[in-house]
């Protein structure tokens, strides 16, 4: 009876350690993804410095595709199942072509910093977008917390537009709501396949569109090859385009859309330190405040 009651009393632990293992793994993939996005803004300027901002988002497709697709043959991984194209198409629609070409556009005249704060509005868009699709109701202390942080961006976008919003602020909330649906697609299909296969397909199906554009779009603006121009351009393309999805995917796959989506209230205080090491921005004190009062909303969400 002793050595049935010790073995009864153990098993909850042989049984929970591996789901909280895999939590564990999961939420440090998703902060590897975020530390990468981070990095995105200050990149896409330093890579405008050298290409134009349609040129460079083709580019970066294109040579994401390239490795990608390098890696798919490689592993000789067979097609995906018809049934997954649809949820490709939205992926490629919105994190390989949508969200790059609205933020590339965004930061021709807005502030890293700036568009970094406006990009906080992310978690919850993308939460959203999650609750819509897939039917997941989170509890009311996670929607509470999201539309603080959600609430001090906006603030802090009004405030920072003298009252009103611009054309670039326009380009960013467009950008948050086809991220939202990429993210939300994507998060979706690594349940089925590996995170680094949802990217990798959808960066290759984009390749018909992507080819021609970068021709298309090198022809009309003029390239001017830079040690910044080069860097911010293979960083777009490898580190935030690729190898930060593939792991983004594999945590959202993990620990679910709604709660990967609020470590990404961290991106707006990682970039304001990328972009005043890397930029030299001087940042207004709104920033960081707005930057740390979101972070504050990761502890609420990811406790609920």
């Amino acid at each position: 009876m002793r050595a049935q009651s010790s073995a009864t009393a153990t098993t909850p632990i042989a049984v929970t350690a591996p789901a909280a293992d895999r939590r564990g793994f999961g939420t440090a993939q998703a902060a590897l993804g975020v530390l990468a996005f981070s990095l995105t803004f200050p990149a896409t300027a330093w890579g405008l410095e050298g290409f134009g901002p349609w040129s460079l988002v083709a580019v970066r497709s294109v040579l994401a595709a390239v490795v990608a697709g390098g890696c798919l043959l490689a592993l000789r991984v067979p097609l995906p199942e018809r049934r997954h194209l649809a949820g490709l198409a939205v992926v490629a629609a919105g994190v390989v072509f949508g969200f790059p070409l609205l933020t590339t556009l965004a930061l021709q005249t807005s502030t890293t910093a700036h568009a970094a704060v406006v990009v906080g509005l992310l978690p919850l868009t993308t939460a959203v977008c999650s609750a819509l699709r897939t039917g997941h109701r989170p509890a009311r202390r996670f929607w509470a917390a999201a539309l603080a942080g959600a609430a001090a961006v906006v603030a802090f976008t009004v405030g920072q537009s003298g009252g009103a919003l611009t054309l670039a602020d326009g380009y960013l909330f467009g950008a948050l709501l086809v991220c939202a649906a990429g993210y939300t697609e994507g998060g979706r299909l690594a349940r089925v396949m590996p995170g680094w296969q949802v990217i990798g397909w959808a960066l290759v199906l984009c390749l018909p569109l992507s080819v021609p554009a970068t021709a298309l779009a090198l022809s009309y603006e003029p390239v001017r090859l830079t040690a910044h121009g080069v860097t911010g351009l293979l960083w777009v393309a490898l580190g935030s385009q690729f190898l930060g999805l593939v792991v983004w995917y594999r945590g959202m796959a993990a620990i679910g859309i709604p709660k990967a989506s609020q470590l990404q209230l961290a991106q707006p205080l990682l970039t304001l330190v990328w972009s005043a090491l890397l930029l030299g921005e001087n940042l207004t004190a709104a920033a960081p405040l707005t930057a740390v009062a979101v972070l504050v909303c990761i502890a609420v969400t990811q406790r609920s």
